[in-house]
């Protein structure tokens, strides 16, 4: 399985990242990326971009060195009834939304206040992604999360970097969440989690999983850029994909 979309990269404007979006677009340019989503971390998590950068993602071309930019938002889950820390008149107008937990915005609760919280955010019609779902300290009903994600018609995320230094302790659960998308045909999207340009698309342990577990690319959405494109254009957006007009 070949990815060319990656849908989870961070810009320096989430205030722990170290590449601009044109380092980020050119690298992925380098090693064939289709489509990245620039989505910077929500405006709780510490060094995190004010919600102004949100809003005036709107002055960003739709390509950079031949790459589609979605212009995002990886919004922090703030509570167990699902809420976010962006106002729904600034998520309406992105691209792609992420929607996630991180213990920067909020203490972990108990496996059901997590699961309650992801299943209020997937009922959320402007949110695409649930990012990195896998992370231990914020365990899940897996069954129940991916039986509202087809429900919903969300996206659950894969990430690369939970199987790394970030979130340690995610491996297992990232293969058990796999295994019950695979089992009941739920639709998975994959990011590298990027914090620099030289990570963008390092897909290699996702792959590896895919590859073990025997996924294909029919449940990957993120395999084909027009698949993405149709799947967000599906949940209301009006994205065009094409010939990349030059910037002059």
């Amino acid at each position: 399985m070949k990815l060319l979309v990656d849908t989870h990269c961070h810009t320096l404007a989430s205030g722990h990242a170290y590449s601009t979006i044109k380092e980020m677009a050119d690298y992925a340019s380098q090693i064939g990326m289709k489509i990245i989503g620039m989505t910077d971390h929500g405006p709780s998590l510490p060094g995190g971009p004010h919600i102004y950068h949100f809003a005036n993602l709107r002055i960003l071309p739709e390509y950079i060195s031949g790459v589609r930019i979605l212009k995002g938002v990886e919004a922090n889950i703030m509570d167990f009834t699902g809420a976010l820390d962006m106002p729904e008149r600034f998520l309406s107008k992105l691209e792609l939304v992420l929607a996630g937990f991180h213990d920067g915005s909020l203490v972990p609760g108990s496996v059901e206040e997590n699961t309650q919280a992801v299943i209020a955010v997937m009922k959320n019609p402007l949110v695409d992604v649930i990012a990195h779902p896998g992370n231990p300290q914020f365990a899940i009903d897996i069954e129940r999360v991916v039986d509202c994600a087809i429900e919903t018609g969300t996206l659950i995320e894969i990430n690369n970097s939970s199987f790394g230094n970030a979130r340690k302790g995610s491996e297992n659960n990232c293969r058990l969440i796999a295994m019950e998308a695979k089992k009941k045909g739920a639709l998975l999207t994959t990011g590298s989690d990027s914090h620099i340009c030289f990570h963008v698309g390092k897909f290699d342990k996702v792959l590896a999983l895919f590859e073990e577990l025997g996924i294909t690319e029919e449940l990957v959405v993120s395999s084909s850029p027009q698949k993405l494109i149709d799947f967000l254009n599906k949940k209301g957006k009006k994205l065009n994909y094409g010939i990349p007009v030059p910037i002059v």
